[in-house]
């Protein structure tokens, strides 16, 4: 599992060490998520800062507050409670923080996040976070939820087998940071839009270098991601520094994995070094669960318990997902390992979140958002926003003339078949909740036309196909849906794929299916990660191809929306989708991202890979055609340079991206036409390709824009090009660098030299 972690620092307590906590008496000690109605005692108040708060606590209570689940000190009126709750596409019961067993018996569930961000509509992203924390104030108010969410997953999406790419919001850095950065200020903003207070606390996770579960013997508990500086800073990293420094995010959580030998849990130079330090982290660093206890039983970094106990906290970390650091605090105390004053800064970091999201402030029924309750979980306007953005994602990869959009009237029987045509639990993914409701492909297809249903298989694995029932009913009808692909038995946290193909029999059921078929054949792949289908773009007879991610609740009425035309799909892959010879000599434990040529080794992702794909990054069709047209673009940018810098007399592939030509910024524009006979959203995507050096990335998304337009309709696109940010790239020691030459700027379906000098 995945839990977030704690830094040490200042920056938190900037704010809240002269902040007088309001701390309330409570009747009971109610454990979030357990009690429906919280009881105060609001007649007794005292007034504390946190230094006087934590200066009043035994060290024995004081250890209580460094573990997930806090003890509370009834003394002092502060209550138990459990950190761990998680929101990753809605309010998920996973970690006890949070439960649906009470008033709340459900929250709207969105798509899984990788399908959300094959939407690239980053105002869809902070919307839905939005909702999340509305709906997670909801059930805090009466005892269903807690406040501190650990999520987002801000991973990058390196291999294609992981089995939580389904959590990611993809494989590119830009994609991901700016996913990251709108979701927690969805989750975290008030609406004052007070930095210093939170609607619940977001946790960026799983830091860093982390996206191997459990490949062919490789465990994330054991594994040692060896990574250079380079990949760092030039991949990795990113979307961890957007998330606290621009998206001021409350936590961040240290990962299982060590990185280049160190546990990073335990890892001074990426806690306290860079998370606290660096990037000034407002709030906690949490562990994964249990990562303290996995440095010490499963990696064997520390000779005893009490030795990891005190290294993680001498890094930085501040609190512990579970119960280890709880366990043998005491005895690293008294051995001499860490002091007191080091534990006093752990839980100074978190109480200092607690304080911003008004936890001290007694009955959250008095306090903002305390009108909030179960009345406003699962609304009509929620559960419409999670169709919205599985229709925004859905993603149309291939379209033969007169398939898709079907019409209702022409189509009088419709075949629907595969074993995932009519499922619940699998539209969700994982780290879910209850739903609201679910509507399947299948019940989303029969409130438009008839249907005639088959399995197929009887499951995902299809060890054994019925292929001569699903062929019966599909010579018969106007037109089949075929809805195949993966579940959680094939793809999840704790189990990587190891191939790339649709499992089982499922591609032979496709095949034969699509031979009889006197109609049209659409193949809805319902997967986390990218598949090999090769079989199926190639194959005539199946006329349409959409990829749905993991839809969320209202799945099946998307899915329906796009078939039938209501909705036009705009969705665009995150990932790159992969043959299979791409993996079969590949090790997910090889963390390079870029290629080497002298080993063969292919690279990692569009920036780096240039060979054979199925599907790019990127790919996406309408029901409509969008014409780009660039309007009078900048062709060359001049950095001025101090008559003493070595670049003036000597020849220059780069210069260091600080100096007064940072800040400067150059606009393109491009004009967008909507040449089709129907209202469609284009995509439209700004990638550079820099000069060739510094083993730089063969392509890189610097930003993208998504645009309406109605039949005909025209608009204009403008992106604002920062010299410094977006004309740079990372060099070999992690610094980033101007590349000067010629950059090529691709444009939506243009693209276009610009030329960079001194």
């Amino acid at each position: 599992m995945s839990y977030p972690m704690q830094t040490k620092g200042n920056r938190a307590l900037s704010f809240v060490s002269t902040l007088l906590l309001s701390i309330l008496f409570f009747i009971s000690k109610p454990s979030n998520a357990q009690s429906s109605s919280p009881k105060f005692a609001c007649d007794v108040t005292k007034t504390l800062s946190i230094t006087d708060l934590v200066g009043r606590l035994t060290l024995e209570e004081k250890i209580g507050f460094l573990v997930s689940k806090a003890t509370g000190v009834s003394r002092l009126g502060i209550p138990d409670y459990n950190w761990w709750s998680e929101a990753l596409h809605g309010v998920s019961d996973v970690g006890d923080g949070s439960s649906f067993k009470g008033p709340v018996p459900g929250a709207t569930s969105f798509p899984q996040v990788i399908l959300t961000a094959a939407s690239f509509n980053v105002s869809l992203f902070q919307a839905i976070g939005k909702v999340v924390s509305t709906e997670a104030r909801a059930m805090y108010n009466v005892g269903a939820a807690g406040l501190t969410f650990w999520s987002p997953n801000v991973n990058i999406f390196r291999d294609p087998r992981w089995g939580r790419g389904q959590e990611t919001p993809g494989e590119d850095p830009t994609l991901v940071s700016k996913y990251a950065v709108a979701y927690v200020k969805g989750l975290q903003g008030t609406d004052g839009g007070d930095p210093n207070l939170l609607k619940v606390a977001a946790c960026c996770k799983h830091y860093t270098a982390y996206d191997v579960d459990n490949w062919k013997g490789v465990s994330r508990y054991t594994f040692n991601s060896v990574v250079n500086q380079q990949d760092m800073d030039d991949t990795f990293q990113p979307p961890f520094k957007s998330c606290v420094v621009d998206g001021n995010v409350a936590s961040v959580m240290c990962s299982y994995n060590q990185v280049n030998g160190k546990p990073t849990c335990a890892d001074p130079d990426l806690l306290s070094g860079v998370i606290r330090g660096q990037w000034k982290l407002n709030g906690y660093i949490v562990s994964d669960c249990d990562s303290v206890e996995v440095m010490y039983a499963n990696q064997h970094y520390t000779k005893t318990p009490e030795e990891a106990v005190a290294k993680s906290m001498l890094a930085g970390l501040d609190l512990n997902c579970d119960h280890f650091t709880g366990q043998h605090a005491l005895g690293a105390v008294k051995a001499g390992l860490v002091n007191e004053t080091d534990v006093d800064t752990a839980i100074s970091n978190n109480f200092a979140t607690l304080v911003r999201l008004g936890f001290f402030n007694g009955d959250p029924k008095k306090q903002p958002y305390g009108n909030l309750g179960p009345q406003d979980v699962c609304t009509a306007e929620n559960q419409e926003l999670a169709r919205e953005a599985a229709r925004q994602g859905i993603v149309l990869l291939k379209n033969s003339p007169g398939s898709l959009p079907f019409s209702p009237s022409a189509i009088k029987t419709l075949a629907v078949i595969g074993p995932n045509a009519n499922v619940t639990d699998t539209m969700i993914g994982n780290y879910h909740g209850v739903p609201c409701k679910y509507t399947t492909p299948l019940q989303g297809l029969v409130e438009t036309v008839s249907a005639t249903y088959q399995m197929g298989c009887p499951n995902v694995a299809c060890a054994e196909a019925d292929i001569d029932s699903a062929t019966s009913v599909a010579a018969s009808a106007d037109a089949v849906v075929l809805v195949m692909g993966t579940d959680l038995s094939i793809e999840r946290e704790d189990h990587d794929r190891v191939d790339l193909f649709l499992p089982g029999k499922q591609q032979q059921l496709v095949t034969e299916v699509a031979k009889v078929a006197k109609g049209p054949v659409v193949l809805v792949i319902m997967s986390g990660g990218g598949l090999d289908v090769t079989f199926a773009k190639n194959d005539p007879k199946i006329t349409s191809i959409m990829w749905v991610g993991f839809p969320g609740q209202a799945g099946g009425l998307a899915i329906a929306d796009v078939i039938f035309g209501r909705h036009n799909p705009s969705g665009k892959l995150p990932m790159t989708w992969y043959p299979q010879l791409y993996v079969e000599s590949l090790p997910m434990s090889n963390m390079n991202m870029r290629p080497d040529n002298s080993t063969g080794y292919p690279g990692r992702t569009y920036r780096f890979y240039t060979g054979e794909t199925i599907y790019a990054f990127g790919d996406g069709i309408s029901y409509t055609h969008f014409n780009h047209r660039l309007i009078k673009p900048p062709r060359l940018v001049f950095l001025s340079l101090a008559k003493s810098h070595p670049c003036r007399t000597s020849k220059c592939q780069s210069v260091d991206a600080i100096g007064p030509y940072c800040g400067k910024a150059i606009e393109v524009q491009l004009r967008v036409r909507n040449a089709g006979e129907r209202e469609g959203t284009d995509t439209v995507f700004l990638f550079t390709t820099p000069p060739a050096v510094h083993r730089s990335p063969v392509k890189h998304l610097l930003a993208f824009e998504k645009v309406r337009l109605g039949k005909k309709e025209k608009a204009v696109v403008r992106f604002n090009v920062d010299v410094c940010k977006d004309l740079s790239v990372v060099d070999e020691t992690g610094k980033r660098k101007i590349a000067l030459g010629v950059h090529v700027l691709h444009i939506g379906s243009l693209k276009y030299s610009l030329i960079v000098r001194i």
